[in-house]
């Protein structure tokens, strides 16, 4: 049985487990050696840090005292709606924690948020391979938007050449 169950904002002091958990979801997504950060760039980009800008923040689902899961999110913008929204970056839930019910928790505090902000959606991407969570968020109402769109990313060296491209581009 379930002990108390909190959710919360997380702070400065929650940044180790906060990586912690974005460890572990790298290796549920088949990814570990991919993960780059480290607490001092969390507490850089969160905002934790004086002078720092907030680009993300982070819910954490606790059970009794251990962490159990956390939601990863920041602001996003629908110009067809002029209104927020949220994309859910990370969504994850310990294993020993699992079946619980603490994912739909998570997304029922990131929803809410929504509403009070008179935003339009909660959007996100899921690995194709992860039918679990695919069925997972089928079963709270969301959509599989991969039939009319193609998710898309510019990083590492190719987003430094589109960087020093000048006001035209690059006409070779």
């Amino acid at each position: 049985m379930a002990g108390q169950v909190t959710v919360r904002a997380a702070g400065a002091s929650d940044v180790q487990v906060i990586l912690e958990m974005i460890k572990e979801l790298a290796l549920y997504e088949k990814a570990p050696d991919k993960v780059l950060a480290t607490e001092e760039s969390l507490h850089d980009t969160l905002g934790f840090k004086e002078g720092s800008k907030c680009y993300a923040k982070t819910l954490l689902l606790y059970e009794s005292d251990k962490p159990a899961g956390m939601a990863l999110y920041f602001n996003s913008y629908s110009t067809w709606r002029a209104k927020p929204g949220i994309y859910l970056e990370d969504l994850f839930v310990r294993p020993e924690f699992r079946g619980k019910g603490y994912g739909t928790t998570l997304l029922a505090a990131l929803a809410k948020e929504i509403l009070e902000i008179n935003g339009a959606r909660l959007e996100w991407s899921v690995l194709k391979w992860n039918e679990p969570s695919i069925k997972f968020y089928e079963s709270i109402g969301a959509t599989n938007l991969g039939i009319e769109w193609q998710q898309m990313r510019v990083d590492g060296d190719h987003l430094k050449n589109l960087a020093r491209r000048g006001i035209f581009g690059d006409r070779e």
